[in-house]
């Protein structure tokens, strides 16, 4: 079992793991040994998440969750595989802890005076602009 928070748990077969050649540098070693990690997790069929983690969940993840609701964590940071696997599954936790935080409603408040007195100022002075470009009188 995966710990994400106190009250949400995800169970290893949830996680998908495969194994890829790392790119970048590295010589030889990195060429032949499949130490990159990519995790997939099924966000959308899981039945550890919540419906509403599950929303802001697709919303924080963006490219990283396919139109299937597919979580999809590319981890290539170090050179050996137990590690890049630690980084991925380390990834995805904060990723759903971050989606689990419920989100602060906005309080609506009212302008102050200050505002509206530097506001209406700003009308006046722009009123007074406009009215000196207008047409110019007969001369006297």
């Amino acid at each position: 079992m995966i710990r994400v928070t106190d009250t949400l748990w995800l169970g290893e077969s949830e996680v998908e793991f495969s194994f890829f050649t790392a790119s970048g540098p590295g010589g030889q070693h990195v060429n032949k040994v499949a130490t990159a990690a990519q995790l997939r997790f099924d966000a959308a069929h899981s039945p550890s998440i919540p419906d509403g983690v599950r929303a802001r969940l697709r919303s924080l993840a963006g490219r990283r969750m396919t139109g299937d609701g597919v979580v999809i964590i590319k981890a290539q940071r170090f050179r050996s595989q137990d590690r890049n696997r630690a980084d991925a599954i380390e990834r995805l936790v904060s990723l759903i802890r971050r989606a689990a935080e419920p989100q602060r409603s906005r309080r609506a408040t009212a302008p102050t005076k200050a505002s509206i007195h530097r506001r209406l100022d700003a009308k006046a002075r722009q009123g007074r602009a406009k009215q000196l470009r207008g047409p110019v009188g007969p001369e006297e």
